[in-house]
């Protein structure tokens, strides 16, 4: 309370002295607060109401002083909550009911008091106290100054949004149009963890994931996401809208999951909005919209994008076109045909997340030094030569900045045999032994010492195609050998391996054509995290691109690319390339054959 007070204008805090200076009952000082502000029960108790006649007299200038990230604090500013407000009024939507599941500072509850004049009763949770009270005085005060205006009845609840029984509100909807408001926190769960943050929901496998998906990266999930899902599985059965401010990332998510978690949900739209000038956040975001009521038409599995600022102007349309997931619904039509199932397993890189240790840097006369800056003196045998995602800015790659040490061939492998075989390397890493014991991520749980995940048969392949998984543009590298070793790639790109480099050279001028790169910008979301993921990258046919190119389309690619690559094809080589598994039916039944055209399309 004490931090909120400072926000209000002289006038307002000379208006509360007169109205409730003298009053020494916090009941008949709500029961006068709420006749001027709407807001029920204003103080929770007497020892509420006397800290406010204590801090009136002087006005303490409190900060707060939280840690933004702890709330994934991002406030949303006046003129936007405005915006959108204006931008739902000309939409047609009129709220009986407005819910705001974080409310922070007020900007979206005030905005809504403003725009929606017809809203009979207004319900906000907050978890942290100096907003809580910063919004009641600013709703009290904005009323103080527009005596006339529409009070709607206005209920504040300092609690956890993971925690507050929304049951109690449910319970006074009935056929009451609602509107679900806000801007939940733009933060992800393991973060708060780290931060042993207050406001995180209950550890749950909310979206049912298995295996590892279920303990690594897509076990982690937005804070954002699962707020905006608790509220569609406890509202959308009842008449209204939601309009919540989120990362596109989320909303990508929302209308992924569609099909199969059987939201109540139609309608969907994704406002774009200017998060930097906003929120000083380097982060896509935008509105995200939609009607409740179940939809049972599939075609309503997608999501129009349009600007905020220009809302009646449909830039795209994601969503789902039969059972694929696509980023642009207008431009898939035409390659299609592309995305289908890969015949070669795409993997990702190498992880290791001891990078200070495991990843080193060449020194004069053949010494390394590692990233504390320790100059390391150990075998050869182990350390590979590494490429990393910004490394990948090239079509072919021949040199690289980083070694790796690569403890095991395959993921369980026992890394025993390192200390009869390579005793300074056993020396180097049992030195360092702590630093892979700190390793958080349970995939190391019960593993052998010093074990790395990502690597396998493929990795110690000599030729090498290869994506970032992180950046936004989609051409693929050609990786060759150094000094007779195979280059290594880390966890954050994605690699086909090879034995024979005329295979490399064609299935890499295959996936850098025009076919291929049309599709990935269909069917890829730029502003992802991470852009390029296996799913992704398992959908691109390359038996069915095969089919529509010919041997001058291949010379014509590497041409484009790296002129020096011809060397290492010619025209019976990408015969036997495209035949090369012509009897795989003949040899696993029913399995279609790598280079089966589709019907309808000739060869």
């Amino acid at each position: 309370m004490r931090s909120a007070i400072r926000h209000l204008q002289p006038d307002t805090i000379q208006y509360l002295k007169t109205r409730i200076g003298n009053m020494t009952d916090f009941k008949l000082a709500n029961n006068l607060l709420a006749e001027i502000s709407g807001i029920e029960t204003f103080f929770r108790s007497q020892e509420d109401f006397l800290t406010l006649l204590e801090i009136l007299e002087p006005c303490f200038m409190v900060s707060d002083g939280i840690d933004r990230r702890e709330y994934g604090d991002f406030q949303t500013p006046p003129e936007l909550t405005d915006s959108i407000c204006s931008y739902l009024i000309a939409e047609n939507i009129s709220p009986d009911v407005i819910i705001e599941p974080t409310f922070g500072k007020g900007s979206f509850l005030l905005s809504a008091i403003k725009f929606f004049e017809k809203v009979k009763i207004i319900h906000g949770v907050e978890i942290h106290e100096p907003y809580y009270w910063q919004t009641k005085f600013s709703i009290l005060e904005y009323f103080i100054n527009k005596p006339e205006l529409n009070k709607p009845k206005i209920c504040l609840h300092l609690d956890n949004v993971f925690e507050f029984d929304f049951g109690k509100i449910e319970r006074f909807i009935g056929s009451k149009n609602v509107l679900i408001l806000g801007n939940p926190p733009w933060v992800t769960n393991s973060e708060l963890g780290s931060l042993n943050a207050r406001n995180l929901p209950n550890k749950s496998n909310f979206k049912a994931l298995n295996g590892l998906d279920a303990i690594t990266g897509k076990g982690n999930f937005d804070i954002c996401e699962y707020i905006i899902l608790m509220m569609i599985k406890l509202f959308s059965k009842y008449n209204g809208h939601m309009a919540m401010l989120t990362k596109n990332a989320v909303i990508k998510n929302l209308i992924c999951d569609l099909p199969k978690m059987n939201y109540n949900i139609h309608n969907t739209v994704a406002m774009r909005i200017n998060a930097k000038e906003h929120f000083d956040a380097s982060v896509e975001a935008s509105l995200f919209k939609c009607s409740f009521g179940k939809n049972d038409n599939r075609s309503a599995f997608s999501c129009k994008v349009s600007m905020l600022a220009a809302p009646n102007v449909v830039e795209n349309t994601f969503g789902w076109v039969g059972d694929k997931f696509v980023s642009d619904m207008t431009s898939y039509g035409t390659h299609k045909k592309y995305d289908g199932v890969s015949r070669y397993i795409w993997r990702q890189g190498i992880k290791h997340d001891c990078s200070n240790i495991m990843e080193l840097e060449i020194l004069p006369y053949n010494k390394y030094r590692n990233g504390l800056g320790q100059e390391v003196d150990i075998e050869d045998e182990l350390v590979y030569g590494l490429i990393k995602s910004s490394d990948l800015n090239s079509p072919v790659i021949t040199q690289h900045r980083k070694y790796v040490i690569v403890t095991q061939r395959m993921i369980g492998e026992s890394t025993t045999y390192i200390e009869y075989k390579f005793p300074k390397l056993y020396r180097y890493l049992m030195e360092h032994k702590h630093y892979f014991d700190q390793r958080k991520s349970t995939i190391y749980k019960n593993k052998p010492l010093f074990s790395i995940f990502g690597v396998g048969e493929y990795s110690f392949k000599p030729y090498k195609v290869a994506i970032s998984g992180l950046y936004k543009r989609s051409n693929f590298s050609l990786i060759l050998p150094v000094n007779g070793k195979p280059l290594m790639l880390d966890d954050t790109c994605y690699l086909l391996g090879f034995e024979n480099i005329s295979e490399a050279v064609f299935v890499w001028a295959i996936l850098n054509s025009i076919y291929v790169q049309e599709l990935l910008a269909s069917i890829t979301f730029l502003d992802a995290k991470r852009p390029y993921t296996k799913d992704v990258l398992m959908r691109l046919d390359i038996n069915q691109v095969a089919c529509d190119v010919t041997y001058e389309d291949i010379v014509n690619q590497i041409l484009s690319l790296a002129k020096t690559m011809l060397i290492n094809i010619n025209e019976g080589e990408w015969i036997a390339f495209r035949e090369q598994f012509a009897n795989v039916k003949n040899r696993e039944g029913n399995q279609p054959s790598l280079f089966a055209c589709r019907k309808g399309v000739s060869v």
